[in-house]
Parts: C-alpha cells; structure tokens; sequence
C-alpha cells in the first residue's frame, strides 16, 4: 500500500486544535489546583491523632487508587444528573471527578513527605504557641513540598494525560479534537501523530519549568542536610 503522510491539511484545522489545547490546559489546571489542595486536607486527616478520622481517610484513598480513571468519570457522568436532577457541564463534571480522583495520589505523596520531617518539629512549634493548624501551613507543608517536588511534578504530569480521558464524554479537549479532525480527513496517522507532538511539547515545558522550581531549592535542601 502506498501512502505518503501529509500534515498541510492540519493547517485548516488549527483553531479547532488550539480550541482543543486550551481546554487541556484549562481542566489540567484546574484539576491540579482542586487536587493539590483536596489531597492537602486529605493528608492532614490520614495523620490525625484520632482513629476514626485517619480510618476514613484511608478508606477515601484506598477506594480511589483503586478504581480506574474512566470508572470515576463515567461514575459522575450519569450519576450526577440523576441526583441533582439537571444536566451537568462536560468540563464540571471531568473537572469534579478527576478532581475527586488526583487527590487521593496527592494524599499519599503529602504524606509520605510529612512522615518524613523530624518529630521534634512539631513539638517545637507547639512550644513556640503554634497551633497545628498554623505549624502545618507555615512549617511542615513548606518543607514536604520541597522533599517532595518530584513526585509531585510526576502526579501533574499524569493529570494533564488523564485530561485526555474527558474526550470519552466529548468533551472538547485535545484528543476529543483530534478525533473529529481524523473522522473528517480520514488521516489519523498524521492528526495523532501531531496531538502526540503537542501533548509532548506542553509536558517538556511542564518539566522544565518544575526543574527550574527544583534547581531554586536545591542549595537550600543540601543546606539543610
């Protein structure tokens, strides 16, 4: 069979897959932030004093991990409507479970980092009249995010490959873009092959921006060693 790949025909179509980018980059976003700051809280309870505060968190977290990333969306999908009676937004809904689902992975890396920190730092703040609340915000969480940098650069990066799990509910991000333009060209080697190139893109700046946050922190880690 001869075929000869040809991308020109991409050029008609570069609204619709900067359209397509931007709603990547809108639900990643957003999934990150509402996913840090859910899997923040979710940390906190996992190493609360009290026993069944840390049991619920862990079921939280086991329950989630352990479900697929499309089970949940599907989940929200059509259960949504059916308990609030009204047709949720594709990008809500994405946004929601995603949301629901990343924070449990930014749980368990919080946690491990905190787990990490000297004891005594606690006891120290309590001394120094910080309430936990305040020690946590001010003292512990500072330094678990710099230990744990990597891990977390890992998680966002995995979020922005998950945004592409939306297109099974059509909603409008890249790949969901990407189909459309191949089921109208009949070109998917050329339409994929170019959405791989842009996701690419878009992580490698996402790395190298989370390199430049590591390599500012870096002389303050070997400092405190």
């Amino acid at each position: 069979m001869n075929y000869s790949l040809n991308f020109h025909f991409l050029l008609n179509y570069r609204a619709v897959l900067w359209e397509g980018l931007l709603n990547t980059v809108q639900l990643s976003l957003a999934i990150m932030v509402s996913g840090f700051l859910l899997g923040t809280l979710l940390a906190l309870q996992r190493l609360s004093p009290r026993p069944a505060v840390r049991a619920v968190g862990q079921i939280y977290v086991n329950l989630l991990r352990n479900l697929p990333a499309l089970i949940v969306l599907f989940w929200f999908f059509y259960a949504l409507p059916l308990y609030t009676g009204m047709q949720v937004s594709r990008f809500l809904t994405a946004w929601l479970a995603f949301s629901l689902y990343t924070a449990a992975y930014f749980c368990e890396i919080l946690r491990g980092s905190l787990q990490k920190l000297p004891a005594g730092q606690w006891e120290a703040a309590s001394m120094l009249g910080f309430s936990r609340r305040r020690a946590f915000a001010v003292l512990m969480l500072p330094q678990a995010l710099r230990h744990s940098l990597p891990a977390l650069v890992n998680e966002v990066i995995e979020i922005v490959k998950i945004s592409a799990v939306a297109a099974t509910i059509a909603f409008p991000e890249l790949l969901s873009q990407a189909r459309m333009i191949s089921d109208s060209e009949y070109r998917p080697v050329e339409t994929y092959t170019a959405v791989a190139g842009i996701i690419m893109v878009f992580i490698l700046l996402l790395s190298a921006l989370a390199w430049l946050i590591e390599a500012r922190y870096a002389p303050a880690k070997s400092r405190s060693l």
